[in-house]
C-alpha cells in the first residue's frame, strides 16, 4: 500500500510539523513529502532536514504579489502530488485559484472558531474577555480562517494568562488535533458533505463527528 502524501506550509518553527513527524510520518500510514515554507530560515525547515524530509525555502520576490508566489509554490508542490496539504503556521493567505487547484487543504488555528479568526488571535480573546479558548481544525477555503469546521478543543483562559502564555498552552491542543485530523484523513475517514464534516471512526477507535452551522 502506498503512504498516504503530506505537503506541509509552515511560516515559523514549525512544533506542529514536529508533532506530525512524530506521530504520522511513518511507513504504513503517510509521509511528509515536502516541506515549503516562505521565510528562508524558518524552524519548520530545519526540523524537515533533520529527519531527511524534503525541505524547501521559497520567500517572496520583491513586488510579487500572493497569486504570483503561490503559482511558484503550485510548480513545487505538483512535483510532489500530494493527498493533503497542511498549514501548520502558515502566515498567508492562499489565493482561490490556488484552493481549487490543490487536494484538500487544512489548518489549525489558535481559537474557537468563528470566534477570533486572522492573526494574534490568544491576544483577541483576551482583549475580550473570553473564558474559554482553543483550538480549531479546518478545512481551507477563500476566507480567512472561515472554512467548514473539523474539530475542535478547548481551555479555559486563566485569571493570570498573557497571549503568550494562553497560545502555549492552546499550541498542546493544536498538536493532538492537528494529528488526529490528519491521521484521520490517512486512513480514509473522513467524509465531507458541504460544511459538514464527519470522522467516521477516530484514532482511538471512537465513532466522532463535528458540524459547522451554516
Amino acid at each position: 500500500m502506498t503512504d498516504f502524501r503530506l505537503a506541509v506550509l509552515a511560516s515559523g518553527e514549525g512544533t506542529n510539523l514536529q508533532a506530525l513527524i512524530d506521530e504520522v510520518h511513518r511507513p504504513g500510514l503517510a509521509s511528509i513529502a515536502l516541506v515549503l515554507s516562505d521565510k528562508e530560515k524558518a524552524g519548520a525547515l530545519e526540523r524537515a532536514r533533520g529527519v531527511g524530509i524534503p525541505a524547501v525555502p521559497l520567500p517572496p520576490l520583491p513586488g510579487e504579489g500572493r497569486r504570483l508566489h503561490h503559482q511558484r509554490v503550485t510548480l513545487i508542490l505538483q512535483q510532489v502530488r500530494p493527498d493533503l496539504i497542511v498549514l501548520a503556521g502558515y502566515m498567508r493567505l492562499l489565493p482561490s485559484e490556488f484552493i481549487q487547484a490543490m487536494p484538500p487543504i487544512i489548518n489549525v488555528h489558535p481559537s474557537l472558531l468563528p470566534a477570533f479568526p486572522g492573526l494574534d488571535a490568544p491576544a483577541q480573546a483576551l482583549a475580550y474577555g473570553a473564558k474559554v479558548s482553543g483550538c480549531t481544525v479546518h478545512l481551507v477555503d477563500k476566507g480567512m480562517d472561515t472554512g467548514p469546521i473539523i474539530s475542535q478543543q478547548a481551555l479555559p483562559v486563566l485569571p493570570g494568562d498573557t497571549p503568550e502564555s494562553l497560545h502555549e498552552r492552546i499550541k498542546c491542543l493544536e498538536h493532538k488535533s492537528l494529528v488526529q485530523a490528519v491521521k484521520a484523513f490517512a486512513l480514509g475517514q473522513v467524509e465531507m458533505n458541504g460544511r459538514k464534516i464527519v470522522l467516521k471512526e477516530d484514532t482511538d477507535g471512537y465513532k466522532t463527528s463535528f458540524n459547522q452551522r451554516i
